[in-house]
């Protein structure tokens, strides 16, 4: 228990919220987020991501081609692709806002109400971040489950099957909301230490004007 102090907490949280967007970041921009592989053709590996369709072959190897327009990207994509950018965004202001509210860091330093107030933003923006991260993948993982046993289709018909993006989306969402919700416990525990302070700082004084008095009244007798 020595090693959970408040400012292992803090440090241990934002580099785990960090590690998330920094996975998340990389995630976005992979063409992994589905692959297909058709039993016509086994030569042939499909990838799809939120920017780019790709086809690989031995011969010729990885090509990759970006959507040519947003209207003509579907419905699913085009929201993942909205909301992993969300989550980049508060991820980065919600990591830099709690840096700056860590212990030791010189900015701030004397205004521990700020520095607190900093820290619950950088919670609140580092959840939000994971949030946004879990929700499209999500999202994509169950259109594509629905696609995948859809009995309309024929069964020759090559269906989507899961990516390695998409794992790493759920690790880095997961990693997202684990450092965020830490960074309130961080922040309960400096309340909690700073309640008993408060506490012993006015037991000491109390027990310092008790003192006092006594030798007052010693010295009141003595006269």
């Amino acid at each position: 228990m020595v090693l959970l102090t408040i400012k292992t907490v803090q440090r241990v949280s934002l580099f785990v919220a960090f590690g998330g967007l920094v996975t998340t970041f990389i995630t976005t921009f992979l063409p992994l987020w589905k692959t297909m592989n058709s039993e016509l053709n086994e030569m042939e590996n499909w990838y799809e991501g939120l920017w780019h369709t790709c086809i690989f072959t031995e011969e010729v190897g990885l090509q990759c081609k970006a959507f040519e327009s947003l209207l003509t990207l579907p419905p699913v994509t085009l929201v993942s692709r909205i909301l992993m950018c969300v989550s980049i965004a508060s991820g980065f202001l919600g990591v830099l806002a709690a840096f700056f509210g860590l212990e030791g860091v010189e900015v701030g330093a004397g205004r521990e109400r700020l520095k607190r107030n900093l820290l619950i933003l950088g919670g609140v923006l580092i959840l939000v971040s994971g949030m946004t991260t879990l929700a499209p993948v999500s999202l994509i993982a169950y259109v594509m489950v629905l696609e995948f046993w859809d009995e309309g289709l024929p069964d020759v018909m090559p269906r989507w099957e899961y990516g390695e993006a998409m794992f790493s989306a759920w690790f880095s969402g997961l990693l997202l909301v684990i450092g965020g919700s830490f960074l309130f416990v961080a922040v309960c525990m400096g309340d909690h230490q700073a309640k008993q302070q408060r506490k012993i700082s006015c037991y000491n004084h109390t027990l310092q004007h008790q003192t006092l008095g006594r030798q007052n009244y010693s010295k009141t007798e003595i006269l």
